[in-house]
């Protein structure tokens, strides 16, 4: 039941930050800077405005599908009103000291004060080619090899002799029936991908972290639908198959145009970012207590191993056919930005 209450505190006190129930645009003396309308409701030291209701009852539909009646109106300021409250309370329990809350309060405030003043129509075409032509090899999708594996370590405890003569029974047989290599992969295998029949995915000649770099070389000096015999690789035996293949791609700014923007207004979101938080910073000193981080025990995500939520790899691993800049991006903030965090909860719309 305490669970039930402290969530419901949590979404009223994200909602309000949202909503702008904190009154974020209000000045030093708590006046609001932007026009917010009329006060049609106080509920403690906040206020529910006239602008607020009118964004609740846009989402609403009146009974005669026209105008909304009297009665109509209280109800939906009595939500309103029933959210302060809520808010208030969350505030007096402490739940703004919970990190989830504290993020969506500074994505809320990003957005208002450092993201809105970014919009496309405010970069110029020139601009745009200018970082397509100094760009293009990033723009230029690389060949990729889809690579499946049976892995077998070599450990204190199995050595290679015990090592060869398992991965030697392994090959023959997938080498007898290429179509059960996942299922031997999946019941055999000794590395993170064994959960997806040892897929590596696909990968480019630059490898991926946690593939060594021998494996790579090796599936990109095979067909499609080869199976090499086994080989001495990343501590174990290993072998491949190559499930498919993919040429490099050269695209156009015509083709690439809406990534460019993409591109173009990160870089002023991560410019635009930097300054405020360096000037904010200024206002609130930060004390560090060094020994005590110290003996802060952490466990990194191994490059290649399984992630906090279970998946193998790291950063974009499993990403395969993502949109255009959108891998290793946290979900919901600007499209491709890599910078630190917070992020914010989302763009402003492009106009």
């Amino acid at each position: 039941m305490r669970f039930r209450i402290v969530s419901a505190l949590t979404l009223a006190l994200a909602l309000a930050a949202c909503n702008g129930s904190q009154n974020p645009s209000a000045g030093a003396d708590g006046a609001p800077k932007e026009d917010l309308g009329t006060v049609l409701a106080e509920v403690g030291d906040v206020k529910v405005y006239s602008k607020e209701f009118e964004q609740a009852a846009a989402r609403k539909t009146p009974a005669d599908g026209q105008n909304f009646t009297i009665d109509e109106k209280k109800d939906i300021l009595k939500k309103l009103v029933e959210e302060k409250a809520l808010y208030l309370e969350a505030r007096k329990k402490g739940v703004d000291q919970d990190p989830k809350v504290q993020k969506v309060m500074i994505n809320t405030l990003l957005r208002q004060e450092v993201y809105a003043s970014v919009r496309n129509s405010d970069i110029a075409e020139d601009e745009l080619k200018a970082y397509f032509d100094s760009h293009k090899e990033e723009f230029i999708v690389p060949p990729k090899v889809q690579v499946k594996r049976i892995f077998v370590r070599v450990s204190d405890q199995r050595s290679d002799a015990d090592a060869k003569k398992l991965i030697d029974g392994l090959y023959a047989q997938v080498k007898a029936s290429p179509d059960k290599f996942g299922d031997v992969a999946s019941e055999s295998s000794e590395d993170p991908y064994k959960k997806r029949g040892g897929d590596l995915g696909f990968v480019s000649k630059e490898g991926k972290p946690g593939i060594e770099q021998e494996v790579v070389d090796k599936a990109f000096g095979m067909n499609v639908g080869d199976l090499s015999e086994p080989f001495l690789a990343g501590g174990g035996y290993n072998v491949i198959y190559v499930a498919n293949k993919r040429e490099g791609v050269e695209r156009t700014f015509e083709q690439m145009r809406s990534s460019v923007i993409r591109r173009v207004k990160n870089d002023k979101y991560k410019e635009l970012y930097d300054k405020y938080v360096a000037d904010i910073s200024k206002n609130y000193p930060a004390k560090i207590d060094d020994a005590a981080l110290g003996k802060v025990e952490v466990q990194p995500m191994r490059q290649g191993g399984m992630n906090p939520l279970g998946f193998p790899g790291g950063e974009g691993e499993g990403m395969e056919g993502a949109p255009e800049g959108m891998v290793g991006g946290e979900a919901g903030g600007p499209p491709g930005m890599r910078m630190p965090m917070p992020m914010p909860v989302a763009p402003p719309p492009g106009k």
